[in-house]
């Protein structure tokens, strides 16, 4: 079969059917998946039940994995591969995590719009996130178009950030958050990356505003003067009209390009059991190959 599409908000993202992930993919159904997350940036995959080892050779289709922000914790994990990031308040040993644990402080960083792995260069391309075990309620994902972020700033404000440049921190949500113990040596694993605030998606053409909150400085201005701006420009991305709520199913993969879009969890009680799982590739010279 070829790949169906069915747009689910007016900007962006699709429900994508036609292709079973289970199975090793072609190079025809690679083309296909890369042209319509181009033209949607969101792509919703239902009733996908996929293995560990099954999302991984899935994501390895688009580009080389990227682990993200375990170069920094380096801490035991429960899933054996180490290119499988644990969205989930699941400890090592297999339990339902404490409630101060540093498990769900990162879930709660995940509560903050942002791009994964902005901070690192290269940074991500595609992120996908499968349901393994949703809770009773809330744990949506919610996702915001940069594209059309881009387009609907006031003249004065696209003229003014051309040529702005943001610097992003990997531990910069972890900070606000009040977590602040890190070493030298955590703080520079992973350097601050730099990046266009006016960007150009490779795929599509198109601009963007990459903003997020990893963004912690416009270089070349004041830090307040910077954060308040940055602040704006978010406010802007992710007003409601631009924004996608997916409430998860079990067996969903949602896949998005976190070139030109944003994203964030929802809260949810985090004594409950939630797990998904997320593969991430790197934006390299290989990945726009395999976008041709």
């Amino acid at each position: 079969m070829t790949l169906q599409l069915k747009p689910l908000h007016h900007v962006f993202v699709a429900e994508a059917s036609g292709i079973d992930l289970t199975q090793p993919l072609t190079e025809g159904d690679v083309r296909a998946i890369n042209r319509a997350m181009n033209e949607h940036a969101v792509l919703v995959w239902r009733g996908q039940p996929l293995t560990a080892q099954q999302q991984l050779d899935f994501a390895r289709a688009f580009g080389p994995l990227d682990i993200g922000l375990k170069r920094v914790f380096k801490r035991p994990e429960r899933l054996e591969d180490e290119r499988l990031i644990d969205i989930s308040n699941v400890d090592a040993q297999g339990n339902v995590a404490k409630r101060d644990s540093p498990k769900n402080l990162s879930n709660f960083a995940n509560q903050l719009w942002h791009s994964d792995s902005s901070f690192m260069d290269p940074r991500a391309a595609y992120s996908m996130l499968h349901c393994v075990i949703k809770p009773s309620w809330g744990g949506d994902t919610e996702f915001a178009d940069l594209r059309d972020a881009y387009d609907t700033l006031d003249a004065r404000t696209k003229a003014e950030i051309q040529g702005l440049k943001a610097e992003h921190f990997a531990l910069h949500t972890r900070i606000l958050l009040g977590d602040d113990a890190y070493t030298d040596d955590q703080k520079k694993e992973i350097p601050p990356a730099v990046w266009p605030l006016a960007d150009t998606h490779p795929g599509s053409g198109r601009k963007v505003l990459f903003v997020g909150v990893h963004a912690r400085q416009i270089i070349g201005w004041p830090t307040a003067e910077s954060r308040m701006y940055l602040q704006d420009l978010l406010e802007h991305a992710t007003q409601r009209e631009r924004v996608y709520r997916h409430a998860w199913q079990v067996g969903d993969l949602v896949m998005w390009d976190n070139r030109s879009t944003l994203h964030r969890g929802r809260r949810y009680d985090i004594a409950e059991r939630r797990e998904l799982r997320r593969t991430t590739v790197n934006d390299t010279p290989e990945a726009l190959l395999r976008a041709a």
